[in-house]
C-alpha cells in the first residue's frame, strides 16, 4: 500500500506539473482527477486499517474525485 501511494503521488505531481509547464491543463485534468481519486482511496484504506475516522471523509473525497474525473471525460 506503501509504494503504491508514492507511485500515485508522484504520478498525479508529474501530471499537474506538466498540464502547468504546457499550459494546456484542461486535457490533463480528468487523468489528475482519477489518478487523485485512486490515491484518496488507498489513502483512506491505509487510515481505516490504523482505525481513524478521517478515513470516511477520504472515501466521500475519492468517490467525488472519481466521479468528477469520469464526468469531465
Amino acid at each position: 500500500m506503501k509504494i503504491l501511494r508514492i507511485i500515485l503521488a508522484t504520478v498525479v505531481v508529474a501530471m499537474s506539473s506538466y498540464g502547468l509547464i504546457t499550459g494546456k491543463p484542461g486535457l490533463i485534468i480528468p487523468y489528475v482527477l482519477l489518478l487523485l481519486g485512486g490515491l484518496l482511496l488507498v489513502m483512506g484504506l491505509i487510515e481505516f486499517q490504523k482505525r481513524k475516522p478521517i478515513a470516511f471523509t477520504s472515501f466521500l473525497v475519492a468517490g467525488f474525485s472519481i466521479f468528477v474525473g469520469i464526468y469531465t471525460l
